[in-house]
C-alpha cells in the first residue's frame, strides 16, 4: 500500500528536521509527505524545504496564513494526501524505524491502528514512562482498544493520540469535515470505531516529545494534583463535552455511522453530557441528577465511573 504522511507544523524549527529524517528512514518507505504549515514565522518552512530537496520522496508543502488551527490543519493535510493509508505526524516527535511496518501489519481488518509512545523530554531523553501509562489506561481499556471494543472505551474518554495513528485514507476522508469542538484525532478515532474498527498496538512506535510548548501533550498527575483538579472550578469542560456528544450523535445519524443500537447509545451519551453540563452550582442539588446517572449505569458506561461521579458532586461551579 502507498503510504502518505500528513504532518502539521507551527513554529517547529527546533525539532522538525529530526522528525522528518526519522520519517524518511523508515524500514517500510513512505511514498509522500504532505506538510501543512500554520503561519510559522520562524525557519520551519525553510527546514522542510531543505529536507524535501534532499530526498526523492515527493513533498507537498502548504502554508496557511492566517493559521487554521490544529484540527483544520490536519483535515486539510489529510484531504491533500493520495496514498492508500495516511500516517499522522506531529512536528516534534521521532518515529521509531519500524513504525510504519509495524502499524501496517496491524491494519488488516480495521480502518485505524494506533500505538503506545515512549515519552521523552525536550532534548530526547527518556522519561521512563509511556503515553498510555501516563494516561493511566486500565487493563480493561487497553484490552477493549486492542480487541475490537474501542467504541466502549472511547465513549468514556479518548485514548487515541494522533501522533501514533496510521489509517486507511478512505476512512480518514470520510470522517471530514471535523465538527466544532473536536480535535482531529479524537473525531477520526470515533468515526473509525463506528465504522471499520480501531486497533491498539501496545508497544511504543514513536518518541513522544514533551517540551512544555506542546499544543497537545500529556502529563501524569500526582495525588495532590488529582485532588486539586477534582475540586477545581469547571472551566467550561462540561459544556465542551456536551457540545461534542451532541455533534457526534447528530453526525452519526446524518452520516449513517454505526448500527442503530450504537446510534441509540450515542443519543444516550449526548443526554448524559447535557445533564452533567446543566447541573446547578449548589452541590446538594446535584445529587438527584448524579444518582440518576449512576442508577442508569451512565457513569459506568459513558463516563469514567466513580471518578466522574466524584467530580460532578465536588467540583465548584
Amino acid at each position: 500500500m502507498r503510504v502518505s504522511v500528513a504532518l502539521c507544523t507551527h513554529r517547529g524549527e527546533r525539532y522538525v528536521e529530526e522528525q522528518l529524517r526519522s520519517i524518511l528512514a523508515q524500514t517500510h518507505p513512505v511514498d509522500e509527505v504532505v506538510v501543512g504549515d500554520d503561519a510559522s514565522d520562524d525557519a520551519t518552512l525553510a527546514i522542510v524545504e531543505r529536507v524535501a530537496a534532499s530526498t526523492s520522496v515527493p513533498f507537498v508543502v502548504v502554508r496557511h496564513e492566517p493559521a487554521l488551527g490544529v484540527a483544520a490543519n490536519f483535515a486539510d493535510a489529510i484531504a491533500r494526501t493520495t496514498g492508500d493509508v495516511v500516517a499522522l505526524s506531529d512536528q516534534d516527535d521521532v518515529w521509531h524505524p519500524e513504525r510504519i511496518a509495524t502499524l501496517l501489519g496491524a491494519l488488516e481488518g480495521v480502518d485505524l491502528v494506533h500505538s503506545d509512545a515512549a515519552l521523552v523530554d525536550g532534548d530526547g531523553r527518556p522519561l521512563d514512562t509511556t503515553l498510555l501509562d501516563s494516561l493511566e489506561a486500565s487493563p480493561w481499556e487497553r484490552a477493549r482498544m486492542a480487541d475490537g471494543g474501542a467504541l466502549e472505551a472511547l465513549l468514556r474518554r479518548n485514548l487515541v493520540t494522533g501522533a501514533t495513528v496510521v489509517l486507511r485514507r478512505d476512512a480518514a476522508v470520510a470522517a471530514l469535515p471535523i465538527p466544532d469542538g473536536w480535535i482531529h484525532d479524537e473525531w477520526i478515532a470515533m468515526t473509525c470505531a463506528l465504522g471499520g474498527g480501531v486497533r491498539l498496538v501496545p508497544q511504543p512506535t514513536i518518541d513522544y516529545r514533551q517540551h512544555g510548548a506542546n499544543q497537545i501533550g500529556v502529563r501524569r498527575l500526582d495525588v495532590r494534583q488529582k485532588l486539586a483538579r477534582l475540586l477545581a472550578p469547571d472551566s467550561g469542560a462540561h459544556d465542551r463535552k456536551a457540545l461534542r456528544a451532541a455533534s457526534l450523535a447528530r453526525e452519526a445519524h446524518a452520516r449513517g455511522l454505526g448500527t442503530a443500537e450504537q446510534r441509540r447509545v450515542l443519543d444516550e451519551k449526548a443526554e448524559h453530557e447535557r445533564r452533567r453540563a446543566a447541573m446547578p452550582s449548589l452541590r446538594l442539588l446535584r445529587v438527584p441528577t448524579v444518582l440518576g446517572g449512576v442508577v442508569r449505569g451512565r457513569y459506568a458506561r459513558l463516563s469514567r465511573g466513580p471518578l466522574d461521579v466524584a467530580r460532578d458532586l465536588l467540583e465548584r461551579r
